[in-house]
């Protein structure tokens, strides 16, 4: 079976990737409000590639995304965005960018509740929903240019005050720059800048 058949096979069986939803639609939007057309973004965790290429469509920034997704990966370059398969930004070099923007993994789930399937990697931010949150946010700095931002989002099922303070930890300080609020969690658009 070619590659293509086998992620078309896929894609019929069973979703593999996360589709754009609210907390897609709020990142974009706060994204779009704070990038320009000279800004070089790096969406980590892309998914379907939805934000990234609104941002690339809506602020001529150049944009890239990343997710260890291949389906992820392969999505967002049908929506015409480039994708690297990579865990964060480890294949990044240091200043790379002048803004990192992701919708994390950020649901708490116990370890006996754990999948192992794409959509559980998309979904799950381990026991404490910062599974993913705490490895971005100590290195983030470092693929970052000094002037430059991130537009990360969080729920209040994570803990908005622990990702200040581990954002704090790297050196960044933070503002909610957009927020929506739903019966069972709020989602927050944090702004960090050095």
């Amino acid at each position: 079976m070619t590659p293509e058949r086998d992620l078309a096979a896929r894609r019929g069986q069973t979703e593999t990737v996360y589709q754009p939803a609210e907390d897609s639609r709020l990142l974009a939007t706060a994204a779009i409000e704070h990038l320009g057309p000279d800004d070089r973004v790096v969406e980590v965790g892309t998914g379907s590639g939805y934000v990234a290429a609104t941002i690339a469509q809506e602020t001529g920034a150049d944009v890239i995304g990343t997710d260890l997704n291949p389906d992820a990966c392969e999505q967002t370059r049908e929506r015409g965005v480039e994708a690297l398969r990579a865990n964060l930004l480890d294949p990044f070099a240091a200043d790379s960018f002048d803004a990192v923007v992701c919708n994390p993994p950020y649901l708490p789930t116990e370890p006996d509740e754990e999948r192992s399937d794409w959509m559980e990697v998309a979904l799950s931010g381990g026991e404490s929903g910062l599974a993913v949150i705490e490895p971005l946010l100590a290195d983030v700095g470092r693929a970052l240019r000094p002037d430059g931002v991130v537009l990360l989002l969080v729920s209040s099922l994570t803990g908005v005050d622990d990702v200040v303070e581990l954002a704090s930890a790297a050196g960044f300080s933070a503002a909610a720059v957009a927020e929506d609020s739903f019966p069972f969690e709020t989602l927050s658009v944090l702004k960090l800048v050095r």
